[in-house]
């Protein structure tokens, strides 16, 4: 069965979002619809959603014109090995002494590196994206100056690349990760197992930190929490909460412009900004909690 795309722009997130939402109604029904800004400074972003069927090109037309968004392209997608494709195209990460790979490419590793294994069919976390890439090399340093936290939580944890680094460079700390998807959980549960790491570090379905087992470990001398600057901001009174004094945050998946925001926020929360690093549009915030 062919898979159909529909995909258009428009102006503002606002507008953007407001297209998406109203596509949901549209028969035949998608089954997914997508929101994406396009990095190019254009202020323009895309919405596009994928269809079993064709989709009503009238009701797109329409739906267009409402919104103030360019015309849609719909178009029939080939039938690709999604797995495949992803295995010839994710090439490995470097980030400090860490080597994110594919099993594809496990005689790659280099001497010397931490190597993570993260399956191509696991594609989200793997390393590629400049939030992910800039905690690594946060633990990175971390462990370069002498930091040897006793505990770690990794929250929003992914496929738990980040718990898996840390559990690398302190291997006698009490690692934690949760999220609040249950498939992450489980896709963390089989990158745990794949790296040699089941038994080593916890890993909870939560929102944020409720769970018991979070409530027993804590307070953690690290939390490494790569999600989105709104969760991190709602989330910065349960941080301070959980972080030992004179501990350290590592947060991520903060745009450029959002970074004095969220290091006001945290600073009111009892947290002092210690690096920023920047890999293209995304921040990464290194913060320690005040004594």
């Amino acid at each position: 069965m062919p898979t159909f795309t529909a995909l258009t722009t428009l102006k503002g997130r606002d507008a953007a979002e407001a297209l998406g939402e109203a596509m949901e109604a549209l028969e035949p029904a998608p089954t997914g619809v997508g929101v994406f800004e396009i990095e190019d400074g254009s202020g323009l972003w895309e919405v596009g959603a994928y269809f079993d069927e064709g989709p009503d090109e009238v009701a797109l037309a329409l739906l267009a014109a409402a919104h103030g968004a360019a015309r849609f392209t719909v178009s029939v997608l080939p039938k690709t090995d999604w797995v495949a494709h992803v295995r010839r195209e994710l090439a490995p990460v470097e980030a400090g002494r860490f080597f994110v790979h594919g099993a594809h490419d496990a005689d790659r590793v280099p001497e010397g590196a931490e190597a993570l294994l993260i399956e191509a069919s696991m594609a989200f976390g793997t390393g590629h994206h400049g939030t992910t890439q800039g905690c690594l090399r946060a633990l990175d340093r971390l462990a370069d100056e002498g930091i040897a936290p006793r505990s770690v939580a990794d929250i929003g944890c992914g496929t738990a690349v980040l718990a898996m680094a840390a559990a690398r460079l302190w291997p006698s700390a009490t690692i934690l990760a949760s999220d609040n998807d249950p498939v992450a959980v489980e896709v963390a549960m089989a990158n745990l197992a794949a790296n040699g790491l089941l038994g080593r570090i916890d890993c909870v379905v939560a929102e944020g930190f409720d769970h018991p087992d979070i409530a027993t470990a804590a307070p953690f001398g690290l939390i490494v929490a790569n999600i989105l600057k709104g969760p991190l901001i709602a989330l910065a009174p349960e941080m301070a909460t959980h972080c030992t004094p004179g501990g350290r945050l590592i947060l991520s998946g903060i745009l450029a412009e959002q970074g004095e925001d969220v290091a006001a926020h945290y600073a009111r929360h009892g947290f002092n900004l210690v690096r920023e690093e920047r890999i293209v549009d995304w921040l990464t915030l290194e913060f320690r909690k005040m004594p």
